[in-house]
């Protein structure tokens, strides 16, 4: 078994680089990935996909349209074939194809799980074989009342498979609000984060020790939101927001001191979003950068990848993505 790297192994927080804005002209990029041809998709709160060739040497970013969920789309996950997996929170588990006919839709690859429809559908990932693995945040408040669920702290988070064919099946149940969900290399195992545990969670797949659950990495400095795959090896995890010692207290409470802070929550204004966040975890669970933005130049940050010496943030908050130059980080 794998020693948990303590928290005094890690290193303290660094400064991001300089952060460049690529304005999308519509709210809430909560994912980023790349494509095979190192663009970036993301999904924005009014249902479209959007690719996005980052800007080079003498040239600005290009966006163009390459989907409409009809929805609210939130993860994303490429396949290999270049079709495209989407968690709406509205609409459940999708597929469709960025490449494909103009207008022709988004096909519904799951809307029900154990019996319930699928709503707060969050982040996917997929395995060589066509089985995906996808979180449901909250089986108790939808996207709109997120804050609820961190407040109240009562886990209802899944993390749910899908096989090629087949029907969605439930892996783990009582999750603390189940966010980004990143498949090992050889697929031994899948990474969950849990956002209002500040934790990742590891299911094993395969092995001596398949279908056990293990804690790669816990007491994180923030809340971690989606996970991807680092070029070293490792995960990229964003971090929305951080640690503080009035949520820590709350959720340490009774029940009900939690649910009529919940309730309270819900008449008052959304509370301000941190600055950019992040964190990198090698492949032995040890966390070897924290990196901080400075000021509000990008806030709320619940995604992360990386790709070709650059990183590239969204975020559920802003109207537009963000991207660095690794190479200058700490």
């Amino acid at each position: 078994m794998r020693r948990r790297p303590a928290a005094a192994d890690r290193p303290g927080p660094a400064a991001l680089p300089p952060l460049h804005r690529v304005a999308l002209g519509a709210v809430g990029p909560e994912d980023v990935v790349f494509d095979g041809s190192g663009r970036v998709l993301t999904g924005v709160s009014d249902g479209r996909i959007l690719r996005i060739t980052l800007p080079a040497l003498g040239r600005g970013a290009e966006i163009e349209e390459v989907g409409l969920t009809h929805g609210r789309p939130l993860g994303l996950e490429v396949l290999p074939d270049g079709r495209l997996l989407v968690c709406d929170a509205q609409r459940g588990l999708l597929r469709l194809d960025p490449d494909g006919p103009r207008g022709s839709g988004a096909e519904v690859l799951a809307d029900r799980v154990a019996g319930a429809p699928l709503r707060f559908c969050s982040n996917a990932t997929a395995a060589a074989d066509g089985t995906v693995y996808f979180t449901v945040s909250s089986r108790r408040h939808g996207l709109d009342d997120w804050l609820s669920d961190i407040l109240e702290h009562e886990p209802s988070g899944l993390l749910v498979r899908l096989a090629p064919g087949g029907e969605p099946q439930v892996l783990l149940d009582g999750l603390q609000f189940a966010n980004g969900v990143a498949l090992a290399p050889d697929a031994s195992h899948v990474i969950v984060a849990e956002t209002g545990a500040c934790r990742l969670t590891r299911l094993w797949l395969t092995g001596p020790g398949a279908g056990r659950r293990d804690t790669p990495a816990d007491a994180l400095p923030g809340f971690p939101d989606n996970v991807s795959r680092g070029t070293g090896g490792g995960w990229w995890v964003a971090l929305a927001g951080p640690r503080t010692p009035a949520l820590e207290w709350l959720h340490r409470a009774a029940p009900r001191v939690r649910r009529t802070v919940a309730a309270a929550a819900r008449r008052l204004p959304a509370p301000p979003a941190s600055g950019a966040r992040v964190i990198e975890v090698d492949e032995h669970d040890r966390i070897v950068r924290e990196l901080h933005g400075a000021g509000r130049r990008f806030r709320m940050t619940t995604s992360v990848a990386e790709r070709d010496g650059r990183l590239v943030m969204g975020s559920l908050r802003e109207n537009c993505i963000a991207w660095c130059d690794l190479s200058t980080a700490p």
